[in-house]
């Protein structure tokens, strides 16, 4: 297989779209369950995404039902413009809605400083056993992270194992700390 960052993003976008309901929902919550091995539950305030469901991400709404239950403060992103997110505070009051992307985001609330968080989950199409990611080549994630406090823990979502390398890393490419699959929790 081809190392690219195109063409891993191909051939994982394929992959997850090939999963079954079940084995999806099945796979979902095996890696929620694994999330509770992760050392962050002592920490406060968690940036976590929302699925965009036509791409077959990892269902978050288990992390976020294990967020809740222990009282921590999420954070949701929302697309700003063609390379920035904002950072929303989930409330009770919170609205979400589908963005044009078909993102799901919060629709408007109180916003939060990237600086105060201490734990952000990434999508991500692969990962490499060094703990470089690809996403969907926006930038996005790099760009945000940037702008947290450089302790700030890093986590991949992915119902798959790593790749070997990935061709293509550039320096201000930021590493994963850790990437949660449904069967280990992988440390870089």
């Amino acid at each position: 297989m081809e190392n690219s960052k195109q063409a891993l993003r191909i051939f994982f976008s394929e992959k997850r779209q090939a999963l079954s309901s079940e084995k999806y929902d099945e796979q979902s919550l095996a890696l929620a369950n694994q999330c509770l091995k992760l050392p962050i539950w002592d920490l406060e305030y968690f940036h976590l995404f929302l699925p965009i469901a036509s791409k077959a991400e990892v269902d978050t709404a288990l992390i976020l039902t294990l967020l809740q239950g222990r009282d921590k403060q999420v954070v949701l992103p929302k697309v700003l413009d063609e390379e920035t997110l904002t950072h929303i505070l989930l409330t009770d009051g919170t609205k979400i809605a589908q963005n044009p992307w078909g993102i799901p985001e919060p629709e408007g609330g109180i916003s939060i400083d990237p600086t105060m968080l201490e734990v952000v989950f990434i999508p991500l199409l692969a990962y490499d056993i060094k703990g470089n990611r690809v996403g969907y080549g926006k930038g996005f994630y790099d760009t945000f992270l940037k702008k947290c406090k450089k302790e700030v823990i890093k986590i991949g979502l992915s119902f798959f194992d790593p790749v070997d390398h990935i061709e293509g890393i550039r320096k201000e490419d930021i590493v994963l700390d850790y990437c949660v699959s449904p069967d280990q929790i992988h440390s870089f």
